[in-house]
């Protein structure tokens, strides 16, 4: 029983330089499918984003390892994705321009405080995503960021106005000060002196 388990877990129902082969067109496949559903996908995932991204991963595992469910067949599979990735990203890092090419452009999502919805609209993004974006790195709404930028990478580079860093620098400062009070108490002696 032991030995039908270990053989099965062993042996491959596939030629070895097919599982090798199988890997390496997922992975460019994806890397074009990911270029042109944009960097949304990269983004920010909401709940649709979410299904998609765990079904891909469903979606592609026949097509990586084919009708093989051994040991050796997933691992050869692995590290294969694992190899072709990391002598993709040797090989653009050192050719700037197709790294442009694969990865695209930013997108300026706010330029002096103003939304540009033709930019949202192109990243599929609405209003409401992006008000939750600028939450999350600290602005209380859209009006206090007066740049916007979405990076290839999926993400947000976001720039208060004026009066966003203003506020932020007096939070700071009130920060600091009750800080420096606390440390003064402590620093101080107490009723019966220092112990």
């Amino acid at each position: 029983m032991l030995h039908e388990t270990m053989s099965s877990m062993l042996t491959l129902p596939l030629p070895v330089i097919e599982k090798i082969i199988r890997p390496m067109v997922v992975y460019v496949a994806l890397i074009v499918l990911l270029r042109i559903f944009g960097k949304r996908e990269l983004a920010q995932l909401n709940p649709f984003d979410l299904v998609v991204v765990l079904s891909l991963s469903n979606a592609v595992q026949n097509a990586i390892i084919g009708n093989d469910n051994s040991l050796i067949g997933g691992l050869i599979g692995a590290a294969t994705l694992l190899t072709m990735n990391y002598l993709v990203v040797r090989y653009v890092f050192r050719h700037r321009r197709l790294d442009q090419l694969l990865e695209g452009s930013p997108t300026v999502l706010i330029e002096h405080g103003k939304v540009r919805k033709a930019a949202l609209a192109k990243e599929l993004m609405s209003l409401p995503e992006l008000t939750i974006v600028a939450h999350r790195q600290g602005f209380a709404s859209l009006d206090e960021v007066e740049r916007c930028v979405l990076e290839p990478g999926g993400t947000f580079h976001m720039v208060g106005n004026a009066k966003a860093r203003g506020a932020h620098e007096a939070h700071i400062l009130a920060r600091l000060d009750q800080i420096l009070a606390e440390l003064q108490r402590l620093g101080k002696p107490g009723p019966l002196g220092a112990v």
